[in-house]
C-alpha cells in the first residue's frame, strides 16, 4: 500500500540518470576550456600593471624625498644604481623606504622587480 502511495507522489525516483550526468559534465568541461586560457592572460596583465604602479610610486617617493631635503641629487655613489632594495637609495642619510608603504620588512619591493636610479632621481625599469 505505501509503495503505491509513494509512486503516485513521485517519491520513488532517486538520483540522476546517466544522460543527465554526462550532459552536466560536458557543460562544465566546455566552460573550463573557455575560462582557463583567459585566466592565465589576466594573471600576466596583473603582474605588468603591478610593476607599472610600483614604478610610479617609487618615482613619487623619490620626488618627495628630494623636495623634503631641498636637494636635487641623491647621495654620492656609483650611479646608476640597479636595486630592488629601497634602503639602498638615500638622501642626506634618509632612505627612500621611509617615503614608501607596501614594502617587504627588509625594504625590498613586493614584486621583486629591480629598478635603475640615476643621481638626478630618474627611475626606470632596466630592460
Amino acid at each position: 500500500m505505501t509503495k503505491v502511495i509513494f509512486e503516485r507522489l513521485g517519491c520513488g525516483e532517486r538520483g540522476f540518470t546517466l544522460i543527465e550526468l554526462l550532459v552536466a559534465v560536458t557543460i562544465l568541461g566546455a566552460l573550463a576550456g573557455v575560462a582557463i586560457p583567459h585566466f592565465g592572460k589576466f594573471i600576466g596583465h596583473g603582474e605588468t600593471e603591478a610593476t607599472e604602479t610600483e614604478l610610479h610610486n617609487i618615482k613619487t617617493a623619490v620626488t618627495a624625498l628630494m623636495a623634503d631635503q631641498n636637494i636635487n641629487l641623491l647621495d654620492a655613489g656609483a650611479y646608476p644604481i640597479t636595486t630592488s632594495d629601497m634602503d639602498d637609495i638615500t638622501l642626506n642619510g634618509v632612505p627612500l623606504s621611509d617615503y614608501m608603504t607596501g614594502l617587504n620588512a627588509d625594504g625590498t619591493v613586493k614584486s621583486g622587480t629591480t629598478y635603475s636610479f640615476t643621481q638626478e632621481g630618474q627611475v626606470s625599469v632596466p630592460q
